[in-house]
């Protein structure tokens, strides 16, 4: 029997479709799972075979891929949450449910175990009561024998047995008064007897009425038990799910960073970067905990004029911080010789006097009641320090390194959160895009990430330690950029601020 077949025409048409599509259509996809392949070997490998600018559109569409995936995960896990306190509810209303019926029971055997002696008792008193009549009956017979044996005398056995006539009537009057006393005690004990054995009857019924409720108290405690081990068990699988999720979102997470380290090394520039350059590093280091972007940049902005100027010194006397102006002029205090040059001579290493930091901002201040009061100072030829009232002391340290203007002991304790959203073990606060990027954490840990404007302003004011002036002078910024931003064009005088 012949099979049908296509044309072997139509197997090559399909196939020049198919390469058709590949070639014109660069952004078809197969399904997520190619892109999440695709998106592992870019966060692990980079753009090896691809241009800037495709490399740029690759590496935006998996941080897009993974913000939604790490959004659908943060969704279950939510949802997987919610269904564990319910479950965590539930186990705690049978646990409750349980103790009571458990208390019920209890309280249910005790008042058993009370009706039981009251039964006991009870049939004790009949038993008794029983012999009473039995008792009573005999003696209620002997008289009624005794009053037939009167009966039966005949005249003159009564005259002759008596002394007199009145002793035979009183006698027999005496037995008929005995026997109706007797008939009256025993219809008392009678009844008494009819008492106690429904008391008896009572008694027992409401005995077997608490013993029925006691087993149907045990049946419902082994059900919710049983109801209960259920509930427990799904929650062991909930548990199991939401820690899965957790190490999922985490796993996510990782990926992202490595897409976010990739686009920060597209946009990585070892010299200060140009105005469009700085725009998007700011956007990406934005990106990774939710601030805005233009308020990032006017930091950055006026901290070291978006990395043109990142200090005027260097350390020469790796004892006491010392070191020289630019010029070749001395000056003292640039680095706090214990808290923060260790770890810049670490950090540095053998380039340490040719890495150029900020100097010390003079001031010099006195202390009265344990506030600080500043006054002017005056820097002779030999970079002396004078302050303009004797009794003041220089206050302050320079030592602020690279773009972002961190003082080696803050980078120390922002790097393991700089290595892990930039990918690199080694960070280096010179590097614009991890300076950014250190920028961006520090100021989020502020309070910036909420996008407000007052947040902002405080979250400023703390980067340059409460200087609310300072953070006056990056809104004004943050203004502009946004501005710019969001039209592509800035005003002379913003311009003169920026640049």
């Amino acid at each position: 029997m012949k099979k049908n077949r296509l044309p072997q025409t139509t197997h090559y048409t399909l196939l020049t479709i198919v390469f058709i599509l590949v070639l014109v259509l660069p952004n078809f996809s197969f399904g997520e799972e190619d892109l999440e392949e695709s998106c592992l070997i870019l966060g692990e490998k980079g753009c090896q075979n691809l241009g800037a600018t495709e490399c740029r559109k690759e590496l935006e569409k998996c941080e897009e891929y993974y913000r939604e995936q790490s959004e659908k995960i943060e969704a279950d896990i939510t949802k997987t949450a919610q269904e564990k306190k319910t479950l965590q509810n539930k186990i705690y209303t049978l646990n409750r449910k349980i103790q009571n019926l458990t208390y019920q029971i209890y309280q249910s055997n005790l008042i058993i175990k009370d009706l039981g002696i009251q039964v006991e008792d009870t049939e004790a008193s009949i038993e008794k009561t029983s012999l009473k009549i039995e008792d009573s009956k005999e003696k209620l017979a002997n008289i009624l024998r005794n009053i037939y044996e009167e009966d039966q005398k005949a005249i003159i056995e009564i005259l002759l047995s008596e002394t007199e006539i009145s002793d035979f009537f009183n006698n027999l009057v005496a037995l008929e008064a005995l026997n109706s006393r007797s008939k009256d005690l025993l219809q008392n004990i009678k009844i008494l007897k009819s008492n106690l054995e429904k008391q008896k009857i009572s008694l027992d019924e409401e005995k077997g009425d608490l013993e029925q409720m006691v087993k149907i108290q045990t049946l419902q405690k082994e059900e919710s038990t049983k109801t209960k081990g259920e509930q427990e068990y799904y929650l062991g699988l909930t548990e199991e799910q939401y820690q899965r999720q957790l190490k999922e979102e985490q796993e996510t997470e990782k990926k992202a960073a490595k897409i976010a380290a990739r686009l920060f090394e597209l946009v990585g520039i070892a010299e200060a970067p140009t105005f469009g350059e700085a725009i998007k590093i700011a956007e990406s280091a934005a990106s990774v905990v939710n601030i805005r972007p233009a308020f990032l940049l006017a930091i950055i902005s006026k901290e070291s004029a978006i990395g043109r100027n990142v200090g005027q010194c260097y350390v020469t006397n790796k004892i006491t911080g010392e070191g020289i102006y630019k010029n070749g002029n001395p000056v003292s205090r640039i680095m706090h010789p214990t808290r923060d040059l260790p770890i810049f001579l670490e950090i540095t290493g053998d380039n340490f006097s040719q890495t150029p930091i900020s100097c010390w901002i003079k001031n010099c201040v006195t202390i009265y009641n344990g506030q600080y009061y500043f006054c002017g100072a005056s820097v002779d030829a030999q970079g002396n320090i004078h302050c303009f009232k004797n009794g003041y002391i220089p206050f302050g340290w320079g030592g602020a390194m690279g773009p972002a203007q961190f003082i080696p002991s803050t980078w120390r304790l922002y790097e393991d959160k700089i290595k892990r959203y930039t990918g690199n073990n080694s960070p280096n606060p010179w590097n614009i895009r991890e300076s950014f990027i250190a920028s961006a954490v520090y100021l989020s840990d502020l309070g910036a990430s909420a996008q407000t404007k007052q947040k902002e302003m405080t979250a400023a004011s703390r980067y340059y330690g409460g200087s609310y002036s300072y953070a006056r002078d990056v809104a004004k910024r943050a203004d502009c950029i946004q501005d710019f931003m969001d039209k592509g064009t800035m005003s002379s005088w913003c311009e003169g601020l920026i640049f």
